[in-house]
């Protein structure tokens, strides 16, 4: 998955950095991130804007890094793209595509906090201006004192299986194609079990007993923590299906289930198990 990267080391712990040439750095920008135009893209590094080097270097923050790179994000400084003519905007939806696993795990988490960054300028208890922590990775009013942290949502996804089957599932009016599985946030309240029961019985009216823990997965793209699941179908396997949510939901054999799936997440994990014959 996305964030199974050994040999590399990812370390996340809140440190106050300056960056030098060649540390990396992500700048988004209106849905894109900005890359190094190769065969295939990469993540930049500072001495690749040559010409605002220094400004930039002057207006970023440190995210993390992975061994000894460090990552950083530029998010107050246009970078030129005609005095950097090696730079390029592209869709951020690239970012699950980037080589090798670390990139695309790096960019993910950039963007993750991009989004933390941005959406949290003021805040929601008074109103006023935030500030970046010098403590913590946390946002800070500047009147009431109020901190708010890095959003991370609880997710569950879950195989739901009958009789040698998997269920699989296609999203209601969304870009994303391909077969999933059942998935949705945990409501306040619910414990993780209590929300795979309340999903598979909204999306698909079923109602299932046996559920087994699987594995959990961090998913920067939505601000989340996957957790997956198994479960098992509880009497009748009639689907009542969710149209709202759902365009299609079916029972398939490991034979049935089509070949287009990647390691990059749980979901994708999830199915590629139960087609190779790997679930107990």
């Amino acid at each position: 998955m996305i964030q199974d990267i050994f040999p590399h080391v990812f370390y996340n712990e809140f440190e106050i950095k300056t960056p030098d040439e060649d540390s990396y750095f992500l700048y988004f920008h209106s849905g894109r991130i900005l890359l190094k135009k190769e065969n295939s893209p990469e993540i930049p590094r500072f001495k690749e804007i040559k010409d605002l080097n220094q400004e930039a270097m002057s207006h970023c923050d440190y995210l993390f890094s992975i061994d000894r790179m460090d990552f950083f994000l530029v998010d107050e400084t246009r970078v030129s793209l005609e005095e950097n003519s090696s730079l390029a905007f592209y869709e951020t939806n690239i970012i699950r595509n980037l080589n090798p696993m670390w990139v695309s795990f790096a960019a993910v988490n950039g963007e993750h906090l991009y989004r933390f960054y941005g959406t949290n300028r003021f805040c929601g208890c008074c109103g006023s201006p935030t500030m970046k922590s010098k403590k913590e990775r946390s946002m800070v009013c500047t009147s009431c004192g109020n901190t708010v942290y890095p959003k991370i949502s609880p997710a569950v996804i879950v195989g739901v299986t009958y009789e040698g089957k998997l269920l699989l599932t296609k999203y209601a009016g969304r870009e994303y194609t391909r077969y999933a599985l059942i998935a949705g946030y945990t409501e306040f309240g619910e414990t993780l079990e209590d929300t795979v029961k309340r999903e598979v019985m909204e999306e698909v009216g079923l109602e299932v007993k046996n559920i087994r823990y699987y594995k959990n997965q961090p998913w920067g793209f939505s601000d989340s923590i996957l957790v997956g699941y198994w479960a098992e179908v509880s009497g009748s396997p009639q689907i009542r299906l969710d149209e709202t949510e759902l365009s299609t939901a079916v029972f398939m054999t490991p034979q049935e289930i089509p070949d287009d799936f990647t390691n990059l997440s749980l979901t994708h994990e999830m199915i590629l198990l139960f087609k190779n014959g790997y679930l107990e």
